[in-house]
């Protein structure tokens, strides 16, 4: 099956020309609807739906009722100019927004506002941001390691990179790492992409001292990042400003695009960007290394070379890591973040023959093809080579989307692709790491975004280096 050679959904004949195709509903449990299966496993889910139904049906998760869009016919969609005329995602982050008292957010806005807020952002999400201090994050990730990955001791991975990410992104984006907020932030994630965002939790969850108390120290954050960011506005040339000059730069010479009350939820978002998506992201990365022997092998004699001069050449560092690079990728098409995008239809429009309704909720399955034999070969074979040309499977459009589509595509992808592979980098570099128990294999969790189950915990045996 050869997408590269089909029409792209814009350039379909006219509705009006072709019968309208009676999109199927996915059965469910009364009241549950699909919500059990959806939570057994996401991915999957949305794969064995679209084998069976196609690339358009309709779930239902606890009483409310989603369109889903899947498989390459979705993933390309997405960035085309009527998949971001048809589709928004305002409805999903309005919680979110209202429970920081806020105006707007990055991801719930859509058109010219989303526009100008990843102008104001862009820079400060970059890997351009990073540019001359590789060997900086080299020593805030080998301070991490020291304090929370101590030879003999049984470590919590996303825990422990959960403290890693808030060092490097604190010091990297805002300049100091909130080290004693970490609990705070991911008590107040979860409970809001739980209530607010996903909707997979009810809503008295709020009401709970141990959310109102987290939330509480992530205003207190807030506010002191805010206070930082002022002393500092005009004191720093702008070709030196870090991600919250630039959010406070705005805010004082154009408060219309960021008034005052949207500074909490702009300052705080790299910690909670980088709890919920790349902690999760790297966690998996331990665990695929680990579980292949001939992965493991190939990525140690890498990054020995490549640390072995001492300082990096950062403009040779990713090319050096090809067999880490490709264990990054593989590990991010087999445990994918962004397993589903949820969007709003903001028209009417017909996608595959199939009616979508102005108002109509629903979820983007972009990650559906990750999971295809079509385009990747034994695609749940842990495969590091499939990125290497010739055979390059990720290339064909709409086969890999570890970062999303479409306008809401992560801002922050070139900055992440560098952090992860040098945290793994280091990581296998420093440490001789094994599982807590042989044979282990990977519990994961899925609300509310998948990845590695918090209890998953490997042992570091001793230095390596």
């Amino acid at each position: 099956m050869n997408t590269a050679t089909q029409p792209a959904p814009s350039a379909m004949p006219p509705a009006a020309q072709l019968p309208l195709v009676p999109t199927p509903r996915v059965p469910g449990w009364p009241l549950l609807g699909n919500a059990l299966a959806m939570a057994r496993g996401p991915a999957q889910f949305f794969v064995d739906c679209y084998r069976k139904y196609g690339p358009v049906f309709q779930v239902n998760l606890l009483g409310n009722d989603y369109k889903v869009i899947a498989g390459v016919e979705a993933a390309n969609f997405m960035g085309t100019r009527e998949g971001r005329d048809c589709l928004r995602s305002k409805e999903f982050w309005e919680g979110l927004v209202q429970e920081y008292g806020a105006t707007r957010t990055l991801t719930g806005e859509d058109g010219e506002s989303h526009k100008q807020l990843r102008d104001i952002m862009r820079s400060g999400y970059s890997k351009e941001s990073i540019k001359g201090r590789y060997d900086e994050l080299v020593r805030i990730t080998d301070g991490a390691l020291e304090r929370d990955w101590k030879p003999g001791t049984l470590v919590p991975v996303v825990e422990g990179m959960q403290y890693m990410v808030v060092d490097q992104l604190g010091k990297i984006l805002t300049g100091a790492a909130p080290l004693e907020y970490v609990k705070d932030i991911r008590i107040t994630i979860l409970h809001i992409l739980n209530v607010l965002v996903t909707r997979q939790r009810p809503k008295f969850l709020l009401k709970r001292p141990t959310y109102k108390n987290a939330k509480a120290r992530v205003y207190e954050l807030g506010g002191k990042m805010i206070e930082e960011a002022k002393a500092r506005y005009k004191t720093v040339p702008p070709e030196e400003r870090n991600l919250i000059d630039d959010v406070m730069a705005a805010h004082m010479e154009h408060p219309e695009i960021m008034p005052a009350q949207d500074l909490i939820i702009t300052l705080t978002g790299p910690y909670v960007a980088g709890l919920d998506t790349v902690a999760n992201t790297t966690a998996a990365i331990t665990y695929t290394v680990l579980k292949h022997p001939e992965v493991k092998r190939r990525v140690l004699a890498e990054v020995d070379a490549l640390f072995a001069g001492g300082s990096l050449d950062e403009e040779t560092m990713m090319k050096a890591i090809p067999s880490l690079n490709g264990a990054i990728m593989e590990t991010m098409r087999l445990y994918p973040i962004a397993v589903a995008q949820m969007r709003t239809a903001t028209r009417d429009f017909v996608f595959q023959g199939h009616q979508i309704k102005e108002g109509e909720l629903m979820y983007v399955g972009t990650s559906v093809p990750h999971f295809m034999h079509e385009y990747y070969p034994e695609p749940l074979r842990f495969d590091i080579d499939r990125y290497q040309r010739p055979r390059a499977e990720h290339l064909v459009p709409g086969v890999y989307s570890p970062y999303g589509r479409g306008p809401h595509t992560c801002l922050g992808k070139s900055l992440a692709e560098v952090q992860i592979a040098l945290s793994m980098a280091r990581l296998f570099y420093k440490l001789d790491l094994e599982f807590e128990t042989p044979n282990y294999v990977l519990k994961t969790k899925t609300a509310p975004t998948p990845g590695p189950a918090m209890n998953f915990k490997v042992r570091v045996k001793g230095l390596r280096h």
